[in-house]
């Protein structure tokens, strides 16, 4: 949950608005700069609802402005949310709630759960034809959380996006509220292993900061609380709620593509420090003594070498003896066989015990299987609350023998990576001018929008678009042949008389005129080397 994007945007908008004049140049590159800008935080086109797609893991936006929620929480409230074309083509200028991804969620825009009077821009009414969809049927699965009123984790804060430090985890979500689980809520780290909201503030900081280390210092991110895994050590998160709700899972903590558990109160287990035990003292030995065990040691060290000496020769008399009664028995006519090889592979079938699975493959050359994998879990399984950790493999090591399926059944994103639905990415037209709504510049937009009506509206508009110019030539010529900068305030002077009133946009060119004459007057007038201002 990150509003770094749209504080760029209202940065440069803001930035913007300050200037008293800015040249037409410098007015066109900002307005180029903010449509990129929007374009990076708005990266797919909008001209198309998701409704018609049915069920689907989606981006969604709760509307504050159409479904405001009570300021009581026990009293009724119709929860909705739109897709992502919705919140930006039906929605733009609403208070949004960003949900980011939620499953098998049908879009709510224009349907029985939102007001009569807030329809959907983008589909067809299916009553009417036209356009602007409104009191369609709302999909009967859609689930609601305290989410769809801007509350989020075990705490549930309200979420400010721009007040807003640190990071937030979403939980795959092993069912809704009302089966015990989160509904793939957004959590707090302190709030997983219970530390309080503030339990940054207690840690001592450098005093003495200001200026640019001040701002850097208010800058920096909240960091993780002790007890909290690294982001770089997992993939996914299941909270403790959806943990207690599906308590079988408890056994696959700390087992392979999982962290170790993260207790509710605690977080993660603190490693065992090793116990060094001092080591006895050795007290040095008198030479004599030493002597005495030296000599020992030698003697020994004779003993063994002849003892050793001794077995060797045996064992190769006997082998020779082995031999010339082989060579004597085995017919001239016959190649000798391999006796290593066979008297090694007897001795390892002697060694070799039997089992009963494999007497079991001699009788029947049957497979047997092998063990399932919760088998080789980890056990006991803890019994406390705790928060599971996985790998973005997980999938792979969890039991599906017939005796675990059935745990997994309810949960596909258990056993495969979810597919999540993306609007097509936004173009910058084509050579057509057929770009959506969404796309391409000012310029292009209201190109693709000519050629799309007829013949005579489109004649009636370049027409009013010639009277336009022209007015607007008249009265900044003045302008730019003093250089004399043209403020806010007189633009929207010039369009307002252009309402109706010739004679003071007259005016208004004389007074441009007038001006010019009072170069080396008291200096209000400026000499611009860019151009004219606007």
């Amino acid at each position: 949950m990150d509003a770094s994007k749209v504080n760029k945007i209202e940065g440069r908008r803001e930035s913007f608005s300050s200037h008293n004049s800015q040249t037409a140049k410098e007015f066109i590159d900002s307005q180029l700069q903010l449509e990129a800008d929007a374009r990076e935080a708005l990266p797919y086109s909008f001209d198309s609802c998701t409704y018609a797609l049915g069920p689907l893991r989606q981006t969604l936006f709760a509307c504050i402005t159409c479904n405001p929620p009570p300021a009581n929480p026990d009293e009724p409230y119709t929860a909705a949310a739109v897709c992502y074309s919705c919140s930006i083509s039906c929605h733009g200028e609403h208070t949004l709630v960003e949900l980011f991804y939620k499953r098998n969620f049908v879009c709510d825009c224009g349907t029985t759960r939102m007001p009569s009077s807030s329809c959907c821009t983008l589909r067809d009414d299916p009553a009417t034809g036209k356009k602007g969809a409104h009191s369609q049927e709302a999909a009967p699965g859609n689930t609601y959380s305290q989410n769809f009123r801007n509350k989020f984790c075990g705490c549930g804060e309200q979420y400010d996006a721009f007040s807003e430090k640190g990071t937030m985890f979403q939980c795959l979500g092993l069912g809704t509220v009302e089966t015990g689980g989160c509904g793939e809520d957004w959590w707090h780290p302190e709030c997983l292993i219970g530390l309080p909201r503030d339990w940054n503030k207690a840690v001592p900081k450098d005093q003495g900061l200001g200026g640019d280390a001040a701002e850097d210092e208010a800058d920096e991110e909240t960091p993780l609380p002790p007890g909290f895994p690294a982001e770089d050590d997992f993939q996914h998160l299941i909270c403790y709620k959806c943990v207690d709700s599906n308590p079988w899972i408890k056994q696959y903590a700390g087992s392979t593509g999982f962290l170790p558990p993260v207790m509710k109160n605690g977080g993660l287990p603190k490693a065992v420090n090793e116990i060094h035990e001092p080591k006895d003292t050795v007290e040095p030995k008198p030479e004599a003594l030493l002597e005495d065990e030296t000599k020992a040691d030698e003697t020994q060290a004779k003993e063994s070498k002849v003892e050793k000496s001794k077995v060797e020769e045996q064992e190769t008399a006997e082998v020779s003896s082995k031999k010339r009664k082989a060579d004597d028995e085995q017919p001239a006519d016959t190649a000798p066989a391999p006796k290593r090889a066979k008297e090694e592979a007897a001795e390892e079938n002697q060694l070799k015990p039997t089992t009963p699975e494999d007497e079991f493959k001699e009788t029947t050359n049957t497979v047997i299987p092998s063990a399932p994998k919760h088998a080789a879990l980890p056990k006991p399984a803890p019994t406390e609350s705790l928060s599971l950790f996985a790998m973005e493999d997980f999938h792979n090591h969890l039991c599906r023998c017939a005796e675990c399926f059935p745990n997994l059944v309810p949960h596909p994103q258990l056993r495969e990576a979810e597919e999540t639905y993306e609007p097509p990415v936004s173009e910058d037209g084509d050579a057509d001018g057929a770009a959506s709504a969404g796309t391409g510049s000012i310029y292009d937009r209201g190109e693709a929008a000519l050629n799309g009506v007829d013949r005579v509206r489109a004649i009636e508009g370049a027409m009013a678009y010639n009277h336009l110019r022209d007015n607007l030539k008249a009265f900044l010529k003045p302008f730019a042949e003093s250089g004399q900068a043209v403020s806010a305030e007189d633009i929207k002077g010039i369009f307002e008389k252009l309402r109706g009133d010739d004679q003071g946009i007259q005016d208004a060119a004389n007074k441009a005129s007038d001006n010019t004459n009072d170069k080396d007057g008291d200096g209000s007038n400026r000499n611009e080397q860019s151009g004219t201002r606007l």
